[in-house]
């Protein structure tokens, strides 16, 4: 569980230590002065005793645990706890008292703590300090996941925002000319282009920027793309647009679809070649969306036009990713004759 972290990410062995052997301190000389007012002795005994103590416990911190335990090395990391352990509480046992008795010889020291006592209490230090190094890292696992969670969540919002507002220059170059030849020529049809431009230019920066969006808003934004295009070339007869719909509540995330059309408008129709029709379908039943689009491969090139190549199609496939992740399936025809997407979403 904690193998991932690394100790230099977030352990401050000064604070730590601080925090640790000052509560233990607090509480052994509370435990070695039997509740009474501390003396002298008290102190160098309890001090003594935690330096004694400090050894084995930073060896477990500094070299066992991490060596052993957070590789999942259980039973290598048992049997060197326990060893560890007996080590050094039998070398307490014998080195402890004596050199308490030298280096302080104007004190009479009385073992606070028997023989028989000090290998629970090497025991339940040892396995204590174990479960606080254990409580640390959890803490700042937890965190530095948290952390990660938000910041993978803030980073699939800015792709998303990022996909979302790629709409190919390419369209809105093509849609300024039209609206600028209808203007030159004062058809009557450049206000009611304009207004159509509005609401696909509106529907896309402010409509578009919410989770989800009815189908019914979709298929509108596509009938709005198809009748502005009409005003470019003639669509009579090339649109094949076949909607059998249950819910037109259903929701999926904006701006799925309209650059598959887009991309067949720009490959599959031209002003100088002949064609066969845009062929769209948009099933829903349920919980399961699909949309399907067809068009010829026409051997239609320019510099924007490669420039922005797949980009739709690249858009497509993150936003499926990020927003369906294991719910969807893309399926993509393409030969020397024509070019076919097919969406399934099961929204579950």
């Amino acid at each position: 569980m904690f193998s991932n972290l690394k100790k230099s990410n977030y352990h401050r062995p000064l604070f730590f230590n601080s925090v640790l052997w000052l509560l233990a301190f607090a509480i052994l000389i509370f435990i070695f002065s039997k509740g009474k007012t501390p003396i002298n002795i008290d102190y160098i005994y309890t001090i003594a005793f935690l330096l004694c103590m400090a050894i084995p416990v930073n060896i477990n911190f500094y070299v066992l645990m991490p060596l052993l335990l957070k590789r999942e090395k259980y039973i290598w990391y048992g049997l060197a706890f326990m060893l560890n352990l007996i080590l050094f509480a039998n070398i307490s046992l014998w080195i402890f008292q004596p050199a308490l008795d030298k280096l302080f010889p104007g004190y009479f020291f009385i073992s606070y703590v028997s023989n028989s006592n000090l290998y629970l209490v090497f025991s339940i230090f040892l396995i204590g300090t174990t479960l606080l190094k254990l409580a640390e890292d959890w803490f700042y696992f937890n965190r530095s996941e948290n952390i990660q969670l938000r910041s993978k969540n803030l980073q699939v919002e800015t792709q998303l925002s990022s996909l979302r507002a790629q709409i190919n220059p390419h369209f809105l170059f093509n849609a300024l000319n039209v609206v600028y030849a209808l203007a030159l020529e004062q058809k009557e049809q450049t206000t009611k282009a304009i207004v159509q431009l509005s609401d696909i230019l509106r529907y896309v920066i402010y409509d578009s920027d919410v989770d989800r969006v009815t189908l019914e808003d979709e298929i509108n934004l596509l009938q709005n793309y198809i009748q502005f295009q009409n005003h470019r070339i003639n669509t009579e007869n090339k649109i094949e647009f076949d909607i059998d719909v249950e819910n037109k509540r259903f929701t999926l995330y904006p701006m799925l679809l309209l650059p598959l059309l887009e991309n067949s408008f720009k490959y599959g129709i031209s002003t100088t070649e002949s064609s066969g029709p845009i062929k769209m379908k948009i099933y829903q039943k349920d919980k399961h969306f699909q949309f399907q689009i067809k068009n010829d491969k026409l051997d239609t090139k320019n510099t924007i036009d490669e420039a922005h190549s797949g980009v739709g199609l690249t858009n497509l496939k993150n936003n499926l990713n990020l927003v369906y992740p294991d719910k969807h399936k893309l399926l993509i025809s393409d030969n020397n004759h024509f070019f076919e997407v097919t969406v399934d979403i099961y929204d579950a």
